[in-house]
């Protein structure tokens, strides 16, 4: 090997931390390692909060309250019927009517109806309207849903000491 060939391939030779391959990998990796601490930083810091000491017990309090409500509505034998609107529109008020029936089918007067729109993505924009009582077990009420989207409509029907409670998914469209 040529004494030119050796000062070239030598490792005191500095001009190959200058080849912009190396300098691209080595930036790569950095980037690399500087989102992974920042990542692993973030999960120690933040607390999720997603954690329940007691989840298991906690879950059969709610499988069990959930048996007796289901229970509870099924032996009231009400007849629900939601009528929603074929397409929301965000920002316009649409009417939502809820009819109700007994047993027998007559129908249900004097109930008190709260309709509660959540927003699964903001928490920020859920609210709740009553409906009022338009004829004989029949509950309108005008709702405008004030962003696009996806909401849960939960409706919560009680008269006296029974109580029936019903959800439905709906999506509103730009305006």
């Amino acid at each position: 090997m040529t004494v030119e060939a050796k000062r070239l391939f030598s490792q005191s030779n500095k001009q190959g931390w200058r080849n912009p391959w190396v300098i691209g990998w080595i930036s790569l990796l950095l980037i690399v390692l500087g989102v992974n601490v920042g990542m692993v930083s973030l999960a120690v810091i933040t607390n999720p909060g997603l954690v329940d000491k007691d989840f298991y017990e906690s879950g059969q309090a709610m499988e069990q309250e959930y048996r007796k409500r289901q229970a509870a509505q099924s032996a009231l034998g009400w007849d629900l019927e939601f009528d929603l609107p074929k397409t929301s529109v965000a920002g316009r008020p649409d009417v939502y009517r809820l009819s109700l029936f007994d047993k027998q089918g007559r129908p249900i007067r004097g109930a008190e109806v709260r309709l509660t729109a959540y927003r699964p993505s903001d928490e920020s924009a859920d609210f709740d309207v009553a409906l009022k009582e338009a004829g004989a077990g029949h509950y309108d009420g005008y709702l405008a849903l004030p962003l696009k989207g996806i909401w849960d409509l939960r409706i919560h029907v009680s008269r006296g000491e029974d109580r029936w409670d019903l959800t439905r998914r709906v999506s509103a469209e730009a305006s």
